[in-house]
Parts: structure tokens; sequence; C-alpha cells
């Protein structure tokens, strides 16, 4: 009885460990090296789809700083009440339902969970892909990568992003974060590869 009790905890401190966000996000090689598996679904990812893992990775930290099942706020009624979320928009990616149905649908990955670090890393070179297809946005531009994320290619076709100069302003960021885990992923890269840091269970692509 006192073994079962102890597998359970034991498990149960596991999964809190799995889903947990990294301790330093501004870091790519930190990240990668606390979380085994994450390597090799970024890199899977990037070569299923060409975009590169730190442009996905800057994304994700944008999005959700890595909180596997983050969600937009909620609306407050009379500045006091819980009212309903801006979004549909969940976890790594911050998909949105429609959006996430769009990829399961085009990539026949119906087990997809947008909790999942895989899948999410997955979906957003997806979504950069399609935006390279749909509004012509080459794979290395991060800023308009970005706006294209956040605004959805009608969107961006629009230009809606015109009127938001906090979104071009954090579009901005997101490049800069890009450059910056770049730099840092090339001085770990190697060790990563040869850790066994680039293995995934992931079955896809």
């Amino acid at each position: 009885m006192k073994c079962l009790v102890l597998i359970i905890v034991f498990s149960i401190l596991l999964a809190g460990c799995a889903t947990s966000p990294p301790r330093q996000v501004d870091n790519i090689c930190s990240i990668f090296t606390e979380k085994t598996g994450w390597y090799g679904a970024a890199k899977k990812s990037q070569k299923r789809w060409g975009s590169s893992i730190p442009l996905m990775m800057a994304f994700m930290h944008q999005e959700s700083r890595f909180v596997s099942k983050a969600k937009p706020p909620r609306d407050k009624i009379f500045g006091i009440i819980p009212g309903p979320r801006k979004s549909s928009a969940y976890g790594y990616s911050q998909a949105q339902d429609g959006t996430w149905k769009w990829y399961k649908k085009s990539t026949g990955n119906w087990s997809a969970d947008r909790d999942n670090f895989q899948d999410a890393i997955d979906f957003i070179g997806w979504y950069n892909n399609k935006t390279k297809e749909i509004n012509g946005v080459r794979l290395g531009n991060a800023s308009s990568l970005y706006l294209a994320y956040h605004e959805g290619h009608g969107g961006f076709k629009r230009k809606t992003y015109n009127q938001k100069d906090w979104l071009k302003s954090v579009a901005k960021k997101v490049a800069r974060r890009t450059a910056t885990y770049s730099k840092q992923l090339k001085t770990c890269e190697k060790r990563l590869q040869s850790s066994g840091s680039s293995f995934s269970f992931w079955p896809f692509g």
C-alpha cells in the first residue's frame, strides 16, 4: 500500500514538472536543457514547415511565456465581476478554437492538444507556412509573420495592424527576441543534438 501511495505521489510530481513553464524563459539554451524533448519537437517543426526554432520559440514566449494552459484574462463586469474571456485562445500557442480545428484538419493530427508543447510548436510552424502561402511573407520575417499570427491572414492582408501601434511594437519585440534566441542557440545546439535532447516521441512529420 505504501509503495502504491509513493508511486501516485511521484507520478503527480512528474506531471507537475512536465507542465510547469521553464525557469529561465529568456534563454533558449536553458529552456531546452531543462525541458527534455522540447528541442526535438521544435526541430521537427522546423524541418516540416520551414520556420526557424528561435522564431517559433519567440512566438511562444510572447503568446504564453510557455505556460501550457494559458488563457486570455476575463473582462470585468462593473469592474468587479469576472466576465467572459476576450477570445477562445488557449495553451502554449494561444491558438483559437477555429484556427486549431483548421490545423488539425489540415495536418491530420486529430489528437493534437493546445496544452501539449509538441503540438503547439508544430501549430506555430504550420501557421507561419500558411502565412507564406497566403500572404507571401518570408519565413525569416519575424515581425510580419507575428502580425499575421495575431491579426489572421485576412486581417494582415487588410493591414489592420496599422491602427494598432502597440501591436507593431510587440511584433518588433518578437523579432528582437528571435535574434537573441538565434545567437543563444548557436552556442548550445551541438550539445543539444549530442545529448539526446533532440529526441521526441511525437509521431507526426
